[in-house]
């Protein structure tokens, strides 16, 4: 069994718990929160009876082997790089960071103290995920890839009221872009690699996150497009354009519905039964790699954590979007 850690007591938290019940050799064994009143609630709903409001502490306790990471994006690389130190594999929520810096700083504890390090984007580990990698040959030469994710969110009627909840706060290095727009680009970066050219806009709130942008992506052969937001919403469908036909994508941060039309008029249905909720898949990645004595995932992998930082970092500095973190 791995003993796993949490940090993190949100909604994102109880999804996963619910999702890895099914994923074997998963073992809830401590939850820290910063204050034990908190941390006695949740554990007391999960059955946990190790509760840590001193996260050093919890870092050197030899009762867990590995944390999953769900706080808020601005604490992602000092939480992580302090269990890393100690020997703890790290699940980390998306974004990884604040920053490439950052990244790169994780990265590198986790060479050094040889144990796993991965980044929690559900999207790339599902089945649909797979479809798409594995069916791309079939439309030919790729010339275009489309990705959108907007939705409305809820806390924006709170910001409109005056009240800036941490999904608006730049304290928090939150905004749409590293809530939703990485659900587009890491996509990307993990079927395509880096592009050469970054092109973005984006409206920029009075709190100092973003809104909304669009970034436009350049290949040698291929350009991508993408459209996030927080302040509307979007039904479009993701599309890989290639000459002979295109992949349709339902949802690109959660892909589902996966489907080619052929220049020809025919199409083929790609989907496939997902059994397990969404994010059932990255938990038992991590674990697998865990139990496999692996340092990375190939598919959510060093690189690619990099390199879309790398992107998102870009994106920032197109559209002025900036982070205390960023003073690194």
């Amino acid at each position: 069994m791995v003993r796993i850690g949490i940090i993190g007591t949100n909604f994102i938290t109880e999804r996963l718990l619910e999702a890895a019940e099914a994923v074997e050799d998963f073992k809830l064994t401590a939850v820290y929160s910063r204050t034990i009143e908190q941390a006695e609630q949740f554990a007391n709903k999960y059955g946990i009876n190790l509760l840590f409001t001193n996260l050093e502490e919890m870092a050197v306790s030899e009762e867990i082997d590995a944390v999953y990471i769900a706080s808020p994006n601005s604490f992602h690389a000092e939480q992580a790089i302090l269990f890393l130190r100690n020997g703890k594999h790290v699940l980390c929520e998306k974004p990884l960071a604040a920053n490439v810096y950052e990244v790169t700083t994780m990265i590198q504890a986790a060479k050094d103290h040889q144990v796993l390090l991965m980044e929690a984007m559900k999207s790339t580990l599902l089945p649909g995920f797979k479809v798409i990698q594995d069916n791309l040959y079939k439309i030919g030469p790729i010339r275009r890839y489309f990705a959108s994710y907007c939705q409305y969110s809820s806390r924006y009627d709170k910001y409109k009221e005056g009240i800036v909840l941490n999904a608006f706060n730049p304290k928090f290095a939150n905004g749409a872009l590293m809530d939703l727009g990485v659900y587009c680009l890491y996509p990307l970066i993990a079927l395509f690699g880096e592009p050469i050219e970054v092109k973005a806009t984006g409206i920029i709130l009075d709190s100092g996150v973003d809104g909304e942008g669009s970034v436009v992506l350049s290949y040698d052969d291929k350009d991508a497009v993408v459209m996030y937001s927080k302040i509307s919403n979007s039904s479009l469908p993701s599309e890989i354009q290639g000459e002979e036909g295109t992949l349709i994508i339902d949802k690109i941060n959660s892909p589902e519905k996966v489907e080619i039309h052929y220049n020809d008029g025919t199409f083929e249905q790609l989907t496939i039964n997902q059994s397990h909720p969404v994010m059932y898949y990255e938990v038992k990645e991590f674990i697998d790699l865990i139990n496999a004595g692996k340092l990375e995932s190939d598919i959510n992998s060093h690189d690619n954590s990099y390199t879309n930082m790398l992107v998102v970092d870009r994106v920032r500095a197109e559209i002025g979007l900036v982070y205390p973190n960023d003073k690194n």
